[in-house]
């Protein structure tokens, strides 16, 4: 392991899977820390980031999971983040370079991002740095092009809107509208069991053959297909869609 660096916390992007789509700079962040944290849904859970970057944890280095509850109710979640802030700032308090690793971005939908604020409102004086990684819409997007489904997620003047599925087709049907009054390219993330009622609504308005259905990015089970190929059923969690209603003018 080589020498530690200032002591500080890191939150480092690992990726929507793969581990070699992780960035140069986070292998050798992970390579250099002390103490590896990462978040777990339970206790007794190992944790997808740690999954990720296993390749790059060593057996010298001690791990840190942190508990991240999947609830609904606002307050086990704040309360999470904040013993997450103290636990990960306890550490570099001590002198130890502290990673914590975060699926895909580190700062776009990231639960990492809450302990990132957290540290900062609790433990302002504790360094900290952030190392971007690869989101599962690029990936996705990157992935299917390699496989004979072309799919810039944008291009010349479109606009690109990455987020959380709508919860209810009236918000869907707003936001397809939106996208396709200012040219811009969706990429729904969580698609899950919306699925079922967002496949229908795609098909009413001609979308599905210019859709890009993605599951489980950079992982070896993961699926990449246009929308047209999947049927209306309840989806894993870590699905998304990406949506395109129309090209540019100007094309080879």
């Amino acid at each position: 392991m080589r020498p530690s660096p200032a002591a500080a916390v890191t939150l480092v992007g690992v990726g929507p899977g793969a581990p070699n789509l992780l960035t140069l700079a986070a292998v050798q962040a992970i390579e250099s820390a002390d103490v590896v944290a990462y978040p777990v849904a339970r206790a007794d859970a190992e944790g997808m980031a740690a999954q990720i970057a296993a390749p790059w944890i060593t057996a010298e280095q001690r791990r840190l999971p942190l508990l991240f509850p999947m609830v609904a109710e606002a307050e086990p979640r704040q309360q999470a983040w904040r013993e997450a802030a103290d636990a990960l700032a306890a550490e570099a308090e001590r002198g130890l370079a502290v990673v914590l690793l975060c699926e895909g971005d580190a700062s776009l939908f990231a639960s990492c991002s809450y302990a990132l604020l957290a540290l900062a409102d609790r433990h302002p004086s504790v360094p900290v740095a952030v190392i971007p990684g690869i989101t599962a819409a690029a990936a996705a997007a990157a992935a299917a092009s390699g496989q004979g489904l072309p799919w810039p997620l944008a291009l010349q003047q479109e606009g690109l809107l990455i987020r959380p599925t709508p919860e209810t087709p009236a918000e869907l049907e707003a936001l397809l509208d939106w996208a396709a009054a200012q040219q811009a390219v969706l990429a729904l993330l969580k698609l899950g069991r919306r699925w079922r009622w967002v496949q229908p609504q795609l098909e009413r308005r001609g979308l599905l053959g210019s859709s890009l259905f993605a599951q489980r990015v950079g992982w070896p089970d993961q699926l990449l297909a246009r929308a047209d190929a999947i049927t209306a059923d309840e989806q894993p969690y870590f699905s998304l869609l990406l949506i395109r209603q129309g090209w540019p003018e100007v094309l080879p």
